[in-house]
């Protein structure tokens, strides 16, 4: 059953995860997800990414939470693998990497399927699981100055964890010929191939596109938002039969019938606000 947010959240940073990560939420269920190591450009190591899952998993469950932002303190949305770290995973078993590699598969795998709108704000680099949490976001905003990498190649390695969402995001020919070159593209690049959504001139207008973005995201039904998310990965990739318009009749006659439903239909023609906008 999911939370109250007034029960899980407060409107400072949540204390339960890791500092490498901070959460605050409103009351209206606008989230911020900060990954908080900028002396290090907010690179990963094991317990920022069990911070990160944890808060992930947290607001999966929170009653109320409309919209998520994940953004990277100072001027870094994420380095990739913290060095160190990188260091001690060299004289690992295979064993040992293939644990610590599911966790971040694991992850990526609990933000992709939040079931609110998620947003990756990104200012200065996104590189390796950087760019691919990125990816693994509904949209992206990017200042001019981001600089974004799947450099893994070049260090004999592969963007194994990362590749379900670089691949859905940008396609398999981007993602080959990006995998392949491990070079650095800007922020105009990434809009180019479908990566990054819109491109701001700069952190101030990134701000500015957050709240945006939070009021738009507002006025969406809660439920219908996370169902349209599940319709998208469901019809991905299938054939237009039978069997696939007689599944989309049905989720919208459900939705027609649901109560949020109702009250949209009934808001409109009434002409007032529907109950979820606030």
């Amino acid at each position: 059953m999911s939370e109250p947010i007034a029960s899980k959240f407060a409107d400072e940073p949540d204390e339960s995860t890791d500092s490498s990560v901070r959460l605050e939420v409103t009351v209206e269920g606008v989230a911020v997800l900060l990954l908080n190591r900028p002396e290090r450009r907010n690179a990963f190591n094991a317990r920022m990414i069990l911070a990160l899952t944890e808060a992930l998993q947290s607001l999966a469950g929170a009653e109320g939470v409309r919209v998520v932002f994940i953004r990277g303190a100072g001027h870094a949305f994420c380095g990739g693998a913290d060095l160190d770290w990188m260091r001690s995973a060299a004289s690992w078993t295979e064993a040992e990497n293939r644990a610590d590699a599911l966790e971040l598969a694991r992850m990526l795998h609990a933000l992709h399927r939040l079931p609110m709108l998620t947003v990756a704000l990104v200012e200065g680099p996104a590189f390796g699981g950087g760019a691919g949490l990125v990816c693994a976001c509904d949209m992206a905003v990017a200042t001019s100055d981001a600089v974004f990498a799947f450099s893994e190649t070049r260090l004999g390695l592969t963007p194994a964890t990362i590749s379900p969402y670089v691949v859905e995001a940008i396609g398999p020919r981007h993602a080959r010929r990006l995998f392949a070159l491990a070079g650095r593209f800007d922020a105009a690049e990434a809009h180019r191939i479908g990566m990054v959504d819109e491109v701001v001139a700069t952190p101030d207008e990134l701000n500015a596109r957050q709240e945006a973005l939070a009021a738009e995201a507002l006025i969406a039904a809660p439920g219908a938002v996370s169902d349209a998310k599940t319709l998208v990965r469901d019809v991905t990739g299938r054939a237009v039969d039978q069997a696939l318009m007689e599944d989309t009749a049905r989720r919208i006659a459900a939705r027609r019938v649901s109560p949020e439903g109702r009250e949209g239909l009934a808001a409109f023609f009434d002409k007032r606000k529907a109950s979820w906008i606030s």
